[in-house]
C-alpha cells in the first residue's frame, strides 16, 4: 500500500511539472551521458513539432530509361538523399551485346535479361519504377510528361506528369533508316530483344516456307536471300551468327533447301569494320569470303520494296536489285522523336543528338542530365578559351608566359582540355619547349617566354584531336557510374571543389570531367573465331579470342542469374546444337 502511494505522489509531481518527464526521458535515453536540459520557455509545455517546410525535403531524381547508362547510374547510386523515380516503358535492363546470339538460338533471349525491380530492390535508396513512356520533357517547369505503354481498361491513356529537381535522361536511340524508303516498313531492325526474337522466327519461317512441296526453284532462292544492311560491328556479328545457324543446324534439318541457301552483307564504304584495326578488317574480309558470305562493299541501298531490295555502287552509279526473304538493317542509330522535340524546345534543333558538356550535363539546362546514345560530349576547344588560359597562368601579370608558368597550369588544362593530353602524347611532348620546338625550333630553357600572340600559334594544333565517343554499351556504363558518383558526393564537392580551374570564372568546377576509358572491342567473326582490338595496339584474332570473348561477356553480365543462364545456353549449344522451333 505504502508503494501505490509513492507511485502516485511521483506521479502527480511530473503531471504537474511536464518539463521534469521530458528531463527524465532524455536521462533515460543518453544512458545517464546527458544531464544539462534547457527549455527556451518554461511555461510552455507544447512540444512544438517543425512544419513540413522546416524539415529538409529529398532531392527527386527522374531516370528516364533502363538500358545501359541508366542501369550503371542506378547501381552505383548510393546516396539515400534523393528520391528516384525510374520511368521506362520497359521494365528490364538488356544486355544488347548478345542480341545477335538471341537471333538464331545461341542464347535464349530470357538469358540476357533482368528485372529492373530486381537490380534497384536491395539498394538503400527510395527507388521506384514506373512502367511508362516519356512523350515530352518540360525544362523550364521541371517536369516530364509520360503514359502508361499498357493498353487496356486501366486508364493506359491518360498523361502522368512527373515533377524533378534533376533529370537524367539516358533514353538510347533507334534505328537510323536515313529517311531510305520502304525500310521502316519492309526490314528488321537489331536494336531491342523483341527485334532479336522477330528476326529468329523469320528466319525459321523462311526455311519452313521453301520446304513446302508446291515451291519452285526461283522461289527458294528468293525465300533463302538473307539480306543483312550495315557493315558495323552488329551487322558483321548478325551475318556471322547466321552462317553458323545455317551451317551447323538448319542445313541438317531441311537438307532438301541447303544449297538455296545464300547470305549477301551490304556496306556502303569501302571495308567492314571500319572502327577496328585494318588487320581486323582484312582478316574479316577474307573469312567472309571463304565462309561463302556474299560481301558488297561501295553499295548503298537506296529503296527496299516488299520483294527486293535496290542497291547503287557508289563508284559507277549503277542501280542493281536483289530478291530477299528477310532484310535486316543495322547502319547506325537515330534520334528518339521525343529528344527530337526538346533539342526543339532548347535551341539544339540543327544538332544529331542531345549536346551536354563534360559533366554531362544539357547545354543551357543546369539540372537535366543526358548519357548514352541519346547524346554526346561537346567538347570546348582549347582555342575558344586560349586568352583565359594565358591569362590565369600568367600569375605575375607579366603578359608574357615562362616555362615554370606553363608546367605549373598543365594538369589543370589537361583535365579541363583532354584533347590536350592526347596531343602532348601523341607529340611525346611534356613541357613549353617541346611544344616551341614543333613550330620554333631549338629554344634554350632559359630563354622561354610567350606573349598571347606565340601562345596561340603553339597551340593552334590542339584541336584537331578531338574526337566524338562512339555510342557504345562501354561508354553508356562508363557514364552512369560517372553521373552516379558524382550524384553521391554532391554535397561534399558543392563545398570542396575538386575540378579544374575556371577559366572563364573564378575558383574551381565542382567536379573532375568525364573521361572515357577504352578497354577494348570485340567482333565475333562466326566459326568460334573472334576478333580483339584491345589497349596498347594488341590484337587477337582466333579461337584464343572466342575464349576470351566468352569470358568478358560472362563478367560483365548484370546478374549471377544472368551469367548462369548464358553460360549454360553456351553449354547446352555445344552439346545439342541451337533450338530450331518457331514459338
Amino acid at each position: 500500500m505504502r508503494n501505490w502511494s509513492m507511485i502516485e505522489r511521483f506521479s502527480e509531481t511530473f503531471r504537474q511539472n511536464p518539463s521534469l518527464s521530458r528531463l527524465l526521458v532524455v536521462f533515460t535515453v543518453s544512458g545517464g551521458g546527458l544531464v544539462a536540459y534547457s527549455e527556451a520557455n518554461s511555461s510552455n509545455s507544447e512540444v512544438k513539432i517543425p512544419s513540413p517546410e522546416v524539415v529538409s525535403r529529398k532531392k527527386k531524381v527522374v531516370v528516364l530509361g533502363t538500358g545501359w547508362a541508366a542501369t550503371s547510374f542506378l547501381k552505383n547510386l548510393k546516396n539515400s538523399s534523393y528520391d528516384v523515380q525510374v520511368i521506362s516503358p520497359r521494365n528490364y535492363f538488356a544486355f544488347t551485346p548478345l542480341l545477335p546470339s538471341v537471333t538464331c538460338g545461341t542464347v535464349e533471349a530470357r538469358s540476357i535479361v533482368e528485372p529492373i525491380r530486381n537490380i534497384v530492390h536491395k539498394k538503400n535508396i527510395d527507388i521506384h519504377y514506373w512502367e511508362a513512356e516519356c512523350f515530352k520533357i518540360d525544362a523550364e517547369n521541371k517536369k516530364v510528361f509520360c503514359r502508361s505503354s499498357k493498353d487496356g481498361k486501366l486508364n493506359g491513356n491518360e498523361e502522368i506528369v512527373v515533377d524533378y529537381d534533376y533529370l537524367v535522361v539516358a533514353m538510347g536511340a533507334r534505328a537510323n533508316t536515313f529517311n531510305t524508303p520502304g525500310v521502316e516498313e519492309n526490314c528488321l531492325f537489331l536494336k531491342e530483344v523483341e527485334d532479336a526474337q522477330k528476326i529468329r522466327r523469320t528466319v525459321i519461317d523462311c526455311f519452313e516456307r521453301a520446304s513446302l512441296p508446291k515451291m519452285t526453284d526461283a522461289e527458294r532462292q528468293k525465300v533463302l536471300q538473307f539480306v543483312v544492311v550495315g557493315g558495323g560491328p552488329t551487322g558483321v556479328e548478325f551475318a556471322a551468327e547466321l552462317h553458323d545457324f545455317v551451317s551447323e543446324d538448319l542445313v541438317k534439318l531441311y537438307p532438301k533447301v541447303k544449297d538455296f541457301v545464300k547470305i549477301t552483307l551490304l556496306e556502303a564504304g569501302d571495308h567492314i569494320l571500319n572502327m577496328f584495326d585494318k588487320r581486323i578488317t582484312v582478316f574479316a574480309e577474307e573469312k567472309f569470303q571463304r565462309d561463302g558470305i556474299d560481301l558488297k562493299t561501295g553499295s548503298m541501298v537506296v529503296k527496299v520494296s516488299d520483294s527486293e531490295i535496290s542497291t547503287k555502287e557508289i563508284k559507277n552509279g549503277q542501280i542493281s536489285s536483289i530478291p530477299y526473304g528477310m532484310v535486316v538493317w543495322s547502319t547506325g542509330i537515330g534520334t528518339r522523336p521525343v529528344i527530337m522535340e526538346f533539342m526543339k524546345q532548347i535551341g539544339q534543333a540543327n544538332r544529331r543528338v542531345l549536346a551536354t558538356d563534360e559533366w554531362l550535363r544539357v547545354e543551357r539546362c543546369n539540372s537535366i542530365y543526358a548519357l548514352g546514345d541519346c547524346a554526346t560530349i561537346n567538347q570546348r576547344k582549347v582555342m575558344e578559351d586560349i586568352s583565359a588560359i594565358f591569362s590565369k597562368a600568367d600569375k605575375d601579370r607579366s603578359g608574357t608566359l615562362t616555362v615554370k608558368e606553363f608546367q605549373d597550369a598543365l594538369d589543370d588544362i589537361c583535365e579541363r582540355y583532354p584533347q590536350m593530353q592526347l596531343y602532348l602524347k601523341n607529340k611525346q611532348m611534356s613541357n613549353l619547349v617541346d611544344i616551341l620546338k614543333e613550330s620554333k625550333g631549338d629554344v634554350a630553357k632559359e630563354a622561354v617566354a610567350l606573349n598571347i600572340e606565340e601562345f596561340k600559334l603553339a597551340l593552334s594544333q590542339v584541336d584537331f584531336q578531338m574526337k566524338n565517343l562512339p555510342a557504345t554499351a562501354q561508354v553508356a556504363a562508363q557514364q552512369g557510374a560517372y553521373l552516379a558518383n558524382c550524384f553521391n558526393r554532391m554535397e561534399k564537392c558543392e563545398k570542396n571543389p575538386e575540378g579544374p580551374l575556371r577559366y572563364r570564372g573564378e575558383g574551381r568546377h565542382t567536379f573532375r570531367p568525364f573521361r572515357y576509358k577504352h578497354f577494348g572491342q570485340f567482333a565475333p567473326l562466326g566459326g568460334e573465331q573472334t576478333a580483339a582490338q584491345l589497349p596498347g595496339d594488341w590484337v587477337s584474332i582466333g579461337h584464343s579470342s572466342q575464349w576470351l570473348w566468352y569470358s568478358v561477356y560472362a563478367s560483365k553480365l548484370v546478374s549471377w542469374r544472368t551469367r548462369a543462364l548464358v553460360v549454360s545456353d553456351w553449354g547446352r549449344r555445344f552439346i545439342f546444337g541451337r533450338d530450331s522451333s518457331q514459338i
